[in-house]
C-alpha cells in the first residue's frame, strides 16, 4: 500500500452526484485524490442509510482507486466478506460497534484487506492502543458520524496527537485519518496534530475546480 503523497486526500462519495457516480469518481481521481472514501451506514448504528456491497462492487468495476470503506454499522463482523469480495481495499469499523474488535480485525486481514479502527468523538483514544500494531489506520471522527452539516470539533486534535505518539512506538507506518468538517483551515490543524489522511466531501465535490480544492487541503 504505497501512496505518492505524504498527506493523502480521500474524497467522500457521500457528497457525490450518485446519478453520475462514475464521472464524479473520475473527476476526483484526475484532480489528484489518493483514495476514495465510501461511507456505509445502516440506519441503526447511525441515523442514516447509505450504500452497501453492490454499490462498492460497481465502483470497483469503474475505477482502480484505493477504496477506503468506512462501516458505520452495528455488526461489521458479519459483513467483512461481502465488502472484501466487492473490492474494498481497506475496511474501517467502529470500536463502538457490537462486533469483537480483535476478531473483526483478524477477519479483515484473512480476507486480504487492510483493517482500520474508527473512534467516535466521545470515545477515548486509548481504546485503540492494543490494536495499533495490527491495523493500517485509525479514523478519528471530528464530527458525530451519521449527521451532516456539523462543525469541526477542535477538541479532537488532542486525540490525534495521543494516537500519533503511541503509533510512533508500536507502528510508525500507521495512518491517521480525520473525517468531518475538513476544509483547508481545519486540515492544517489536523496535519499539525499528526493526521495524514483527510476525508472531505462537499468541499471537494462541490468545488468548481476539483484539483484546486484537493491541492488546498494537502
Amino acid at each position: 500500500m504505497e501512496f505518492k503523497n505524504d498527506i493523502k486526500i480521500s474524497p467522500s462519495i457521500l457528497s457525490a452526484d450518485y446519478a453520475s457516480l462514475k464521472s464524479e469518481i473520475e473527476k476526483v481521481k484526475l484532480g489528484g485524490a489518493d483514495m476514495l472514501h465510501v461511507d456505509v451506514m445502516d440506519g441503526h448504528f447511525v441515523p442514516n442509510i447509505s450504500i452497501g456491497p453492490p454499490v462498492v462492487k460497481s465502483i470497483r468495476k469503474s475505477t482502480d482507486m484505493f477504496l477506503d470503506c468506512h462501516l458505520m454499522i452495528s455488526n461489521p463482523y458479519d459483513y467483512i466478506d461481502s465488502f472484501a469480495s466487492s473490492g474494498a481495499d481497506l475496511i474501517a469499523f467502529h470500536v463502538e460497534s457490537n462486533s469483537d474488535i480483535g476478531e473483526t480485525i483478524d477477519k479483515i486481514i484473512s480476507a486480504g484487506v487492510k483493517p482500520a479502527l474508527v473512534l467516535k468523538p466521545g470515545t477515548d483514544a486509548e481504546v485503540v492502543f492494543p490494536y495499533l500494531s495490527k491495523i493500517a489506520m485509525v479514523l478519528v471522527m471530528t464530527v458525530e458520524p451519521g449527521f451532516g452539516g456539523q462543525s469541526f470539533m477542535s477538541d479532537m486534535l488532542s486525540k490525534i496527537k495521543v494516537i500519533r505518539e503511541k503509533a510512533e512506538e508500536v507502528n510508525p507506518k500507521l495512518m491517521i485519518q480525520v473525517d468531518g468538517g475538513i476544509v483547508p483551515e481545519t486540515a492544517k490543524l489536523c496535519v499539525e496534530a499528526g493526521a495524514d489522511v483527510l476525508v472531505s466531501g462537499s468541499y471537494i465535490f462541490g468545488a468548481e475546480d476539483t484539483a484546486s480544492a484537493i491541492s488546498s487541503l494537502r
